[in-house]
């Protein structure tokens, strides 16, 4: 029997959502969601994040310009931007009579990672009380863009951005990689899955591609591989490191 709960019933079931309905986000609902997520796991108890909400229409409609014209960005009731915040650890320093000396690779690894816990935490609350969303890696698009709308000072990044509303539709499931490919038993390679991976992984191309072919979706038979390979076929976003470095984040 299959152990679950009413989290793991969350995940499991858990979309992206992108069309809305005209009620709004209160502010009760966000502080509640947000005061949860704050409860998540941060390295060495710096809580290395801080989230900006945006219900103004015109910001979000020059935000959804930053990540590349995307509509539900527009239309979403509240825009939540997750951000890597080092300026509080910077005061705690300053203030035990040191000088921070900037954000090397793992402070900008570590500040970036506690923003992604909270958000995913944040999602997760709000799909508990009916709240539906998709993250926005678009912000990142342009991230000295991102910082000039949103007002992030030096030592401030848009990690991503959330879409929330609650949902007027929800798209079908897309299946996810087998978990016998992703579950690695003590050392890397060892997997239930007997499959070469890329075997395991024409046989997901062929999964999808029946997934979409059901709901009437134009698809061909590499849907994985062949979206994959043209989205990544080159370097994405080759100015990021150094529009990262101007807001203080050094991840060379």
């Amino acid at each position: 029997m299959r152990k679950t709960s009413e989290t793991i019933e969350l995940l499991q079931n858990r979309v992206s959502v992108r069309k809305y309905d005209d009620r709004p986000v209160g502010e009760e609902t966000l502080k509640a969601v947000l005061e949860a997520a704050f409860r998540s796991p941060t390295s060495s108890n710096i809580q290395a994040y801080g989230v900006v909400v945006v219900r103004d229409q015109a910001l979000k409609e020059k935000l959804s310009e930053v990540a590349g014209g995307q509509q539900h960005v527009k239309d979403a009731p509240a825009f939540l931007a997750f951000c890597a915040d080092l300026t509080r650890i910077e005061a705690a320093i300053e203030k035990a009579g040191n000088v921070m000396g900037g954000a090397n690779l793992e402070m900008s690894l570590v500040s970036s990672i506690d923003a992604s816990l909270v958000a995913m935490s944040a999602y997760l609350a709000a799909d508990s009380l009916g709240l539906k969303g998709v993250m926005i890696g678009g912000m990142r698009n342009d991230a000295s863009e991102a910082a000039r709308l949103l007002g992030l000072p030096h030592g401030v990044f848009c990690v991503f951005g959330m879409c929330l509303g609650f949902p007027a539709e929800a798209p079908p499931q897309k299946p996810r990689m087998d978990y016998s490919q992703m579950v690695h038993s003590e050392r890397y390679g060892a997997l239930e899955d007997e499959r070469p991976p890329a075997r395991a992984i024409a046989d997901y191309d062929a999964s999808l591609a029946a997934r979409y072919t059901d709901q009437g979706r134009e698809t061909v038979a590499a849907a994985w591989t062949g979206v994959i390979g043209l989205k990544f076929d080159s370097p994405r976003r080759p100015n990021l490191a150094k529009q990262l470095k101007q807001q203080g984040f050094d991840f060379n």
